[in-house]
């Protein structure tokens, strides 16, 4: 599943990194029974962030069932050098790769790599980055990723400055370029991310920390409706 290809006007997706990892296959099963179509898959090195999460292994156990049910993957790579990793994300089934502003020297050379990998391509920042020295990088770029918080852990607060941000970055990319966001985003909130300008909607704690995850994810589309 391309990105460009059956996405919905704006899609939740569920952060696998929130999941519990003893129930992983039965809890994406749960989801895509939802209606969960992209799933966010989150890769720290323990160097561009702090912790070392899930990587290509783990990767690969899913992402058949996964694309069997007409799911996608999108890997979220924060890591120096994440170009190093591409071919092993492609051959584990992942769909795209979106790397940091922060750690790439020439984001055209990277994006390149990627394509030539089969795989789609974002753009992520934090949330100190100017984001017009984003956009400035942003052609060729599927995806911009605005971090509503700072990446690396899961269950953060959702930073209220992030509304201004992503309000810019629809202002300045072109309308076929999602912008997807990341960190805190809940029932209480999502709408509000939507008017901003994202499509692209990931949700980790709100979703994996309730009991009723089917339930959980439905209240997020619901909140959007």
């Amino acid at each position: 599943m391309a990105w460009a290809d059956g996405l919905r006007e704006a899609e939740v997706e569920p952060s696998l990194y929130a999941a519990d990892f003893a129930r992983l296959g039965e809890q994406i099963e749960q989801l895509l029974g939802a209606g969960a179509r992209v799933f966010h898959y989150d890769v720290g090195d323990g160097h561009f962030v702090e912790p070392i999460t899930i990587g290509p292994i783990v990767l690969e156990s899913i992402s058949g069932p996964i694309h069997r049910l007409g799911g996608a993957i999108d890997c979220h790579l924060m890591t120096e050098t994440p170009q190093k990793h591409f071919g092993a994300i492609a051959a584990a089934g992942g769909d795209s790769v979106t790397v940091h502003f922060e750690a790439c020297d020439d984001l055209p050379a990277v994006a390149r790599v990627a394509r030539e990998q089969g795989l789609q391509v974002g753009l992520a920042f934090k949330p100190e980055t100017n984001v017009a020295d984003v956009v400035a990088e942003a052609d060729g770029f599927d995806l911009v990723l605005c971090m509503s918080i700072e990446p690396g852990y899961s269950g953060q607060p959702f930073m209220p400055e992030a509304f201004d941000r992503i309000r810019r970055l629809r202002e300045l990319l072109p309308p076929e370029q999602h912008i997807q966001v990341d960190g805190g985003v809940g029932a209480d909130n999502i709408r509000q991310v939507h008017e901003a300008g994202a499509d692209l909607l990931v949700a980790g704690s709100a979703i994996f920390a309730k009991d009723d995850l089917t339930r959980a994810y439905r209240r997020l589309v619901q909140a959007l409706a």
